[in-house]
């Protein structure tokens, strides 16, 4: 076994550490309700903390245990839809509950589709993954019971009531998204400093090593793949009940697990704080490039056009992201701060 197998984390805890989340935090459910305009909460804002729960959910399955998945959006899709048939079936359960249980829901189908992971790895497990998203699809759209018999299963959000307190609003929906998400932020980081965030690393470095030393692999991979499944189907539903408002199986098509696949590729493997760096990414960077296209070639090219554009510039990013900076947004961040350190030391 040779010394550099496994490199376990070192955990950094320190005032300044813990300073800029919470004075993040505080300026989310401060300044941004006050201030922040509808377009800004609901086009911005909340598909944002959606996908930042998503891919925090798959960091903890690919950056941090090293199994590699393709099947978010499927995740997604039955966090949604359990959520959405867990309040439609029974009355009377509170909306927390009902996201809790379609977590628990999406994390038992999770671990059926982490079975595989005990025998494959890398690219063979990414496409055994591929059966989730199709299976969870053609589910979906086969079976009319999922969508109350929809003729075009297309299913909308029941109003969102917390204690008797309204959150149809967008402000309303932007803050139970923030607490949902903050308080799964706060359950990610506490599993990925203690010893099953050890043992992650240990698989993802060196899974032979890791079984020599003692760490329980085949228990480890499926409790990445519950707990991954478990966020990702609470931001499903969040997705569903606080953004969209209204879903079908189509938008958690492929290029949805793509998408979550990149924010964490851009953001940083195996790091919390690459999740919300990557999504604030996708989310954000396609806005500005569709307003500055609108603005520069709106006469010249049709709305198709300047699309394609917009989809060639950021997969051309995303190539350059993983050539010049493999460790994404987050370490970038981290290097120009020791720099700007050294010059001011």
């Amino acid at each position: 076994m040779s010394a550099h197998a496994i490199s376990l984390p070192h955990s950094r805890f320190s005032f300044r550490t813990l300073l800029w989340p919470v004075l993040a935090l505080a300026a989310a459910y401060t300044v941004v309700p006050a201030f922040a305009s509808t377009y800004i909460v609901e086009a911005i804002l909340l598909p944002f903390l959606a996908l930042s729960l998503a891919a925090i959910g798959l960091n903890l399955l690919t950056g941090y245990c090293g199994q590699l998945s393709l099947g978010s959006a499927a995740f997604m899709a039955v966090g949604a839809f359990a959520a959405y048939n867990l309040n439609l079936r029974i009355g009377a359960l509170p909306l927390p509950v009902s996201l809790v249980l379609a977590g628990v829901i999406t994390a038992a189908l999770g671990t059926v589709f982490g079975l595989p992971s005990l025998r494959l790895r890398g690219f063979y497990l990414a496409v055994s993954t591929l059966a989730a998203q199709f299976f969870v699809q053609w589910m979906l759209t086969k079976f009319g019971w999922f969508s109350n018999n929809s003729p075009s299963g297309v299913i909308s959000a029941p109003r969102l009531v917390v204690a008797g307190l309204s959150l149809d609003g967008a402000t309303g929906r932007y803050l139970f998204s923030l607490t949902v998400v903050t308080l799964l932020t706060l359950l990610a980081w506490s599993l990925v400093e203690g010893s099953a965030g050890r043992n992650m690393i240990a698989v993802r470095d060196n899974e032979t090593a890791a079984r020599v030393i003692g760490v329980p692999v085949l228990r480890t991979k499926l409790l990445a793949f519950a707990i991954s499944s478990f966020i990702i189907g609470v931001a499903g539903a969040l997705w569903a009940f606080t953004y969209l408002r209204t879903v079908e199986p189509a938008g958690f098509n492929l290029d949805r697990s793509f998408q979550i696949l990149f924010i964490i590729i851009i953001g940083g493997l195996a790091t919390i704080r690459g999740a919300f760096i990557g999504a604030a990414f996708i989310v954000v960077f396609p806005l500005v490039l569709a307003r500055a296209g609108a603005f520069l070639f709106g006469g010249v090219f049709d709305s198709g056009v300047l699309d394609m554009s917009q989809r060639i510039i950021l997969g051309v990013l995303i190539i350059l992201f993983l050539i010049l900076e493999p460790k994404g947004l987050s370490a970038l961040i981290d290097r120009l701060a020791t720099r700007s350190k050294r010059r001011h030391a």
